[in-house]
């Protein structure tokens, strides 16, 4: 069985009808999806999935790209979410230096509330991060070691030794797959499998042969295929471990 840690199921557009997701998910192995938000509508609606369905746990809080709309009442909403006994971390948070949504002071402000309050009510934080690794990392270097997940990490081998000296979890998604992912797939050996989960980030990311189709966490086990390429590991021992350390991280029973 497997865990996929990210993906949004929120989305209404890609996803009109959750539950029939959901249960072709199970059916290809998938035991739990964690469902995350990006800002308080996607994250109430993380909140309703999980309400209404066992295998459903939820992320909250505003994704950079969001910040622009972001505000300290929009913290309290949040704050309220995250009392929810399935809500497992604050995220997706960070920083995203490629679209030009929200500006560089705006995805500050938001990011530091939100680190601040999951310190605060003592949950893991799930991070976006597009290409603006180093001042992420600079950010959390200068605060206390929590449990930071890199969802979808796509940093280069300095990024990636920076974040296991915080002890932080990696994101694999469909991109392991892609033919021309050699840098990545090196990063994946250097990280090991100790520090590693599968996640879809559905319906984006599709890996292949999905590629350019819309993503679905039934096609976890393609992931979990090519990791175990890159590896140089068999399914099972990826699906076991992987599926142990996002238990770990996101204190799933």
């Amino acid at each position: 069985m497997m865990i996929d840690t990210h993906c949004h199921l929120n989305d209404r557009k890609g996803f009109p009808d959750p539950a029939i997701a959901i249960r072709r998910a199970v059916e290809a192995g998938v035991e739990k999806i964690v469902v995350v938000g990006i800002d308080r509508d996607w994250s109430e609606k993380a909140v309703a999935l999980a309400e209404a369905h066992a295998e459903v746990y939820a992320v909250v809080g505003w994704h950079p790209t969001s910040a622009a709309k972001y505000n300290r009442e929009e913290l309290a909403i949040i704050r309220d979410l995250a009392a929810h006994p399935k809500i497992v971390a604050i995220g997706e948070i960070g920083f995203d230096f490629y679209w030009d949504y929200s500006t560089l002071e705006q995805q500050t402000v938001c990011l530091y509330d939100q680190l601040d309050l999951a310190e605060e009510l003592d949950l893991p934080v799930v991070f976006h991060c597009r290409e603006a690794y180093p001042a992420l990392l600079d950010v959390l270097e200068k605060r206390p070691i929590r449990p930071y997940l890199l969802h979808c990490f796509a940093g280069n081998l300095d990024d990636a030794k920076r974040a296991i000296d915080l002890d932080c979890t990696f994101g694999v998604d469909g991109p392991v797959t892609y033919k021309k992912a050699d840098d990545l797939r090196e990063c994946m050996r250097f990280i090991g499998i100790d520090r590693l989960v599968l996640e879809t980030d559905a319906p984006w990311l599709s890996p292949v042969p999905y590629r350019g189709k819309p993503n679905h966490p039934a096609y976890l086990g393609h992931i979990r295929d090519g990791l175990a390429a890159c590896l140089n590991l068999s399914q099972e021992e990826v699906a076991k471990k992987t599926t142990d350390n996002a238990r770990r991280f996101y204190r799933l029973p």
